[in-house]
């Protein structure tokens, strides 16, 4: 079985099949997934399937290219959100230097912010990052974020980084690009990390994975992204399965 632990199934993406994408994750052996809420709008969606779903779980928190709109009435309502039983994270936060909409400052104060907030609820925190690696790290460590750890999702950088993470008590997990054939660094990463600190996810309605590329991605596809660690590492695909679905569970304390 595996666990799909990034997924926007809150999206406008799957407004008119979201019952037959549901349907098509469980036939491909997904087992549980979790939607993870970004601002007023998801986060709430992202309850909402959370609580009709036994199986989808939430994580909440707000995206760093949006942090010039998050409000302090937006941080306790997820401060208050974080005590849901189904609520498993603080997430995705992180920094975001390609897109122009929030300043860095800006930013790098909500991180902190969320970062103490998961620290306070004792929730993993999952981390978005693009172009912002020194910047994040730096704050990573200055908060002592590893006394809650956490997931860098989707990650696309180095292997010496996403060896500096997993120091930091932080699971790295892989998306669709670790499938496509001129995906250098991510191939390496599943080289370079073990197995027992590696994740999987689809972050869907983006980023398919070969030789969906270019199309809606699902819940269903992560069994692709597992597949190619699975090639990746030479070992069994039902190991990668196991092993990454017990990962999975560990860090968001999620029970069978």
């Amino acid at each position: 079985m595996l666990i799909d632990t990034h997924a926007h199934l809150n999206a406008e993406q799957f407004k008119e099949d979201l019952e037959i994408v549901i349907e098509r994750a469980i036939q491909s052996d997904v087992e549980k997934i979790i939607v993870v809420g970004f601002d007023r709008k998801t986060i709430q969606r992202a309850i909402q399937l959370a609580e009709k779903y036994p199986f989808i779980y939430a994580v909440v928190g707000w995206h760093p290219e949006d942090a010039v709109d998050c409000t302090e009435a937006d941080l306790n309502w997820i401060e208050d959100l974080a005590k849901h039983p189904k609520v498993v994270g603080i997430g995705e936060i992180g920094l975001d230097y390609y897109w122009d909409k929030s300043p860095k400052e800006i930013q790098q104060k909500l991180l902190r912010r969320q970062i103490q907030l998961a620290k306070k609820e004792n929730l993993p925190i999952i981390i978005h990052n693009r172009d912002a690696t020194q910047d994040l790290i730096r704050i990573l460590r200055e908060e002592r974020a590893s006394e809650v750890g956490g997931v860098m999702h989707c990650f696309s950088g180095s292997a010496e980084t996403a060896e500096e993470c997993v120091k930091m008590n932080f699971y790295i997990s892989l998306a669709g690009p670790v499938t496509f054939k001129n995906a250098r660094q991510p191939k390496e990463v599943v080289e370079r990390i073990p197995l027992e600190k590696l994740l999987i996810e689809t972050d869907c309605p983006y980023l398919a994975p070969h030789p969906y590329r270019g199309k809606r991605n699902e819940p269903a596809l992560v069994k692709l992204v597992a597949e190619e660690i699975a090639l990746i590492k030479n070992q069994p695909y039902d190991t990668v399965a196991k092993v990454t679905t017990e990962n999975a569970k560990r860090i968001f304390r999620i029970e069978d």
